[in-house]
């Protein structure tokens, strides 16, 4: 009974280091996939928004599907966050010299970007208004330009 207990406490020990795999320095890295993401993760935020408010405005209300549509809205709006931070925040910009000015005013642009999506992703969490999911695409665009530029 004892080893059984110590057995399946080191089971599960090792499978919490396999879901942190993204947090290992493997190397494994695609700019371009994660931009992807991201952008589908903001069509998927404004497409629950104009849902949610549609389904709002019915004469009888389905409650249930305003409930998924919202639960939607918030885990892309999640994703934006995890893949913002836990990504390129964590592990693909490098901080700069500020001795070399154009690069450490390049990486201070990317991280203004970056955070305005952290910003907006979680207004985007807090209410139905397009304007951030607007915002979000625009920071998208404009961090794509900076980041892949750079590349």
């Amino acid at each position: 009974m004892k080893v059984s207990v110590i057995s399946m406490a080191f089971l599960l020990a090792l499978s919490s280091a396999a879901f942190a795999h993204c947090q290992v320095p493997c190397g494994i890295y695609d700019d371009q996939a994660r931009l992807d993401a991201l952008g589908e993760n903001i069509i998927t935020i404004e497409r629950a928004m104009k849902m949610i408010a549609d389904l709002s405005h019915d004469s009888e209300p389905d409650y249930n599907q305003i409930v998924r549509w919202v639960n939607a809205k918030d885990d892309h709006a999640d994703d934006i966050a995890q893949i913002v931070t836990w990504y390129f925040l964590q592990q693909r910009l490098k901080p700069a010299d500020e001795a070399d000015q154009a690069a450490y005013e390049a990486y201070v642009h990317q991280l203004t970007l970056l955070h305005g999506m952290l910003v907006q992703s979680m207004k985007a969490k807090q209410t139905t208004d397009l304007s951030h999911v607007e915002a979000l695409k625009a920071l998208l665009d404009d961090f794509d330009k900076a980041y892949m530029d750079g590349k």
